[in-house]
């Protein structure tokens, strides 16, 4: 029996050695016997151990897909495999992809940590993307490269992957950015600068929202975060729900370019110019939806847990606090006390809403700290609401 394994709904197969006219029949009964006896919705072949294939070994694999009505996915195609798919138009039919270069993070710096994945720098000019293992890496790391296409398409300058890899068991996308630093860097190794470092993160921010990008290519923000707000609901009073869905809904689906996850290490700085990077976030909306980030990355994940700033970004926690102190001014360029109060209690309410989302999914609800935070976040969110009845500007 061939080897294979399940994963979710996904059948891997393990397709070993050479397929030839000698066992293209056994190759086919052993094929449909694992399919036939295992519960699935996606077929993948993983072509690591598969050193040949001839004609007849393809007519096996047309068979199977014609016999079960799926395409499989394959994956780990060596090189001369790789070439015979090629070779006689099999890429045309099926999504096959090459065997992946391994590798090594051993000893390597950390330079962003985030829900998806790892970013390791692999020396000063190559960083990769390490994602935390699940059947759907290999889908999220070319979802995440066509995603900051778009962004560089619309004039964004974003470091865009140029090669998929494989660490360990996990699979990374790794970068070019041609000894880069992030600005999270930049803030720890010049502190005196850190007036002009929060400045150009804000303006850069501001430039990235001022693009549209073609309708329809990215996620909508307003319909990801009604469904935050899905989530919420079963830790936020009821009322308070309602009101903060209208606010949402009055928001116009619009198509600037949003990160979604728009801090400081994501932002990186070669040539003298800002680089967007992690892109996974990505999407299109409202600024509002976007400059939540500031919020919850530098006043919200700390305000409870006084080492967050040091322990996630390795700053202070005053130094986190001037950046969401400074940054709303610089963003819009005001110096209207007034009006920067305005912005900030809307970029709040979008903030509370993603932070409960995020607390959540990170498995923290019934934690003691869940708890505190949870307390203090519907309570600004009460005081908030008294004073402000709409997110737009």
């Amino acid at each position: 029996m061939m080897k294979y394994s399940i994963e979710g709904s996904k059948l891997t197969i393990f397709l070993r050695g050479r397929i030839d006219s000698k066992n293209a029949f056994e190759t086919e009964k052993e094929l449909s016997e694992v399919i036939d006896s295992t519960d699935h919705t996606g077929l993948i072949f993983d072509l690591d151990e598969l050193e040949y294939i001839s004609s007849a070994g393809l007519r096996v694999l047309m068979k199977i897909r014609k016999k079960y009505g799926i395409t499989p996915v394959m994956i780990n195609a060596s090189p001369d495999v790789y070439d015979i798919f090629v070779t006689t138009g099999f890429t045309e039919i099926f999504s096959i992809s090459r065997k992946l270069r391994e590798v090594s993070v051993d000893g390597c710096e950390i330079i962003g940590n985030g829900y998806y994945g790892t970013v390791y720098r692999i020396d000063e000019e190559t960083i990769v993307k390490v994602y935390n293992a699940s059947p759907d890496t290999l889908a999220m790391i070319y979802n995440e490269q066509s995603r900051a296409k778009i962004a560089f398409i619309a004039g964004i300058p974003t470091a865009i992957s140029y090669d998929v890899v494989r660490v360990g068991d996990r699979y990374g996308a790794v970068f070019e950015l041609l000894k880069a630093k992030t600005f999270n860097e930049m803030l720890i190794a010049e502190p005196e600068n850190a007036d002009d470092i929060i400045r150009q993160f804000a303006q850069f921010m501001h430039t990235t929202h001022q693009t549209q990008v073609p309708a329809g290519k990215l996620n909508s923000a307003k319909k990801m975060f009604m469904g935050y707000l899905d989530i919420d609901a079963k830790y936020l009073p009821s009322d308070m729900v309602e009101k903060l869905r209208i606010m949402i809904d009055e928001v116009p689906e619009t198509h600037d370019l949003l990160h979604g996850d728009f801090q400081m290490k994501n932002v990186m700085l070669t040539d003298g110019e800002p680089m967007l990077i992690d892109m996974d976030t990505l999407a299109e909306g409202h600024p509002i939806f976007d400059l939540q980030s500031v919020y919850v990355t530098y006043f919200a994940f700390g305000e409870a847990d006084k080492n967050n700033s040091m322990d996630f970004l390795g700053i202070p926690r005053e130094v986190s606090a001037m950046i969401w102190d400074k940054f709303v001014g610089y963003y819009f360029d005001t110096e209207d006390e007034k009006l920067i109060s305005q912005m900030r209690d809307k970029i709040m309410i979008t903030g509370c809403i993603r932070f409960i989302f995020l607390l959540h999914i990170m498995g923290q609800a019934g934690t003691e700290l869940f708890g505190i935070r949870l307390e203090q976040t519907t309570r600004r969110l009460e005081e908030l609401l008294k004073r402000t009845d709409s997110l737009l500007f």
